[in-house]
């Protein structure tokens, strides 16, 4: 791990930031103004979004837009993790080796300390006591879509505590509902709930941050997941260790809470279960925001609100945010998840599995892809075996693809190839009915299957799209010469060729001109 004091480190978002700037195609800064209702979105939608996003879509540059309508001296920042290539960049590592990267840090965590304030990202405080307060004239909180129920704080990393379980981050769908309230809508079984839960049942206030532009390695850390992440487990340890050194933590200043210390924009307040509102009560659209698997959900009828009392920055902040289904999701989820899953068959199955990937197809969460090297007969029922330890590491996982060791991982046309040469579907395709999955999915519904008691429930399935130990001969690939084409290519322009170490064979097209202005300070 690289040490955090290195020249170079990425140690906040402006470091990560300084670090794109030196890879050509990575970042696209731009003065063109932008409107964050909806435009903001729909620009990158085009040049980067990637992921389930409706087509025409693509991998792109992260964009960072200087000029916000009616927010002068606000920046918005979208895409610095929708690729793999740049995550890699980010943290110090290859595309290829982000899953075991990510659990190593995972095993060198490191817990975060507490600093003297005022820190970095409380240089520009705002009141909410303040007459003139509002978080929706502060803070340039996009729109993705016309149907949006509200403008959204789409990476807020909300931070709470139980004074018996510890600390616990997670990001949630955050819609901004008035001057001073934020809706929060909780997937079952987020930890930050049952912290609330437990609040509201002492008898207690439950004060919370919501921490926005922050190092790479923090968000990564943060959306690692149960069972790999217990209850009262803090997630900020995995980023210390990723990072090689300790995120720093400051008071916060009108709650009893901390906040992250070199964040852009922190919004301070308390998660008021009493007051819930309809999370659509301002536009009456009936829809939430596009979520990760490329569908606008239905607006929550019922959420509970932060109350905010403060919103601190530093100055020029940065508000960082997502297009929702997009590639910067599958990052975020993916690659975690794939971390968990590679460490425990790691240890149950050592080099049986070597590589494992979150498909973008999946939003990051609902599709996985392991490759198994298989050496006999026994291996083939080890592969299966894998897929169900790989069920239990992360339970919302719906579909998974086994595929041999020859099998480009990272390529769907070499994962398609192997499901269609490779597969009968009455020998090899398992279904696990009736389990838990995740309620974002719109099949997982009884309206879709009426054998389905509640939302969020699914039938999971195993496609085994390796081959019989004992044929294995038989489904050998054809070979051909490994010769160097350079001397027949002269003069080709290279960006028209295939090849270099991208994740398939060939790097993915950064898109944009390349072309890259100094960063804000």
């Amino acid at each position: 791990m690289a040490s955090s004091t290195e020249v170079g480190a990425v140690r906040d978002l402006r470091s990560a930031l300084a670090r794109l700037e030196r890879e050509p195609g990575q970042l696209v800064v731009t003065d063109h103004p932008v409107d964050p209702n909806g435009e903001l979105a729909g620009v990158y939608k085009r040049v980067g979004a990637g992921g389930t996003v409706e087509r025409p879509t693509g991998t792109g540059p992260a964009m960072l837009f200087r000029s916000v309508k009616g927010y002068p001296g606000s920046q918005v920042l979208v895409g610095l993790m929708a690729s793999r290539e740049r995550v890699a960049t980010l943290l110090g590592s290859h595309p290829r080796a982000l899953a075991r990267h990510l659990a190593a840090g995972y095993e060198a965590a490191m817990a975060p300390v507490e600093v003297d304030g005022p820190a970095p990202c409380q240089e520009v405080v705002h009141r909410a006591d303040d007459p003139d307060f509002d978080v929706r004239r502060i803070l340039p909180a996009p729109t993705n879509t016309d149907l949006d129920a509200g403008p959204y704080f789409c990476l807020g990393l909300v931070l709470g505590s139980d004074p018996e379980l510890g600390r616990d981050v997670t990001i949630h769908r955050l819609c901004v509902q008035g001057r001073d309230e934020i809706s929060v809508f909780f997937a079952p079984g987020r930890h930050l709930d049952a912290f609330r839960e437990r609040a509201v049942a002492a008898g207690r206030r439950f004060p919370v941050t919501v921490n926005m532009g922050l190092d790479p390695a923090v968000y990564l850390g943060a959306v690692f997941e149960a069972p790999t992440t217990p209850l009262g487990f803090d997630e900020l340890s995995i980023a210390g260790g990723l990072r090689g050194a300790p995120v720093e933590l400051v008071r916060a200043v009108t709650v009893d809470e901390v906040a992250i210390a070199s964040a852009e924009v922190v919004i301070e307040g308390y998660l008021d279960s009493d007051h819930l509102v309809a999370e659509d009560q301002n536009t009456g659209t009936g829809r939430a925001m596009p979520e990760f698997p490329g569908y606008v959900g239905p607006a929550h009828p019922a959420l509970p609100v932060i109350k905010v009392t403060a919103v601190t920055t530093r100055r020029n902040p940065i508000l960082q945010t997502l297009v929702g289904p997009g590639e910067e999701h599958v990052s975020l989820a993916g690659i975690p998840t794939e971390a968990s899953i590679q460490r425990v068959l790691d240890a149950a199955m050592p080099g049986f599995v070597t590589e494992v990937y979150s498909h973008p197809a999946g939003g990051g969460k609902l599709l996985e892809i392991l490759k198994v090297a298989k050496r006999n007969e026994l291996d083939d029922g080890r592969a299966r075996q894998a897929a169900l330890i790989a069920f239990g590491v992360y339970p919302e996982l719906k579909h998974l693809v086994l595929v041999d060791d020859d099998v480009e991982i990272f390529d769907p046309g070499d994962i398609l190839w192997a499901m269609t040469t490779r597969m009968q579907a009455d020998l090899d395709i398992i279904t696990i009915p009736g389990v838990s999955g995740h309620m974002l999915d719109p099949s997982q519904s009884p309206e879709y299957n009426p054998r389905l008691p509640a939302q969020g429930t699914t039938a999971k399935t195993i496609f085994d799209a390796t081959v019989p130990r004992r044929l294995h001969e038989r489904f050998e690939r054809a070979h051909f010469r490994d010769v160097d084409p350079t001397p027949w290519l002269a003069g080709v322009a290279a960006g028209g060729l295939a090849g270099g170490d991208g994740l398939a064979g060939g790097d993915v097209d950064a898109g944009g001109d390349g072309d890259v202005d100094h960063l804000p300070t």
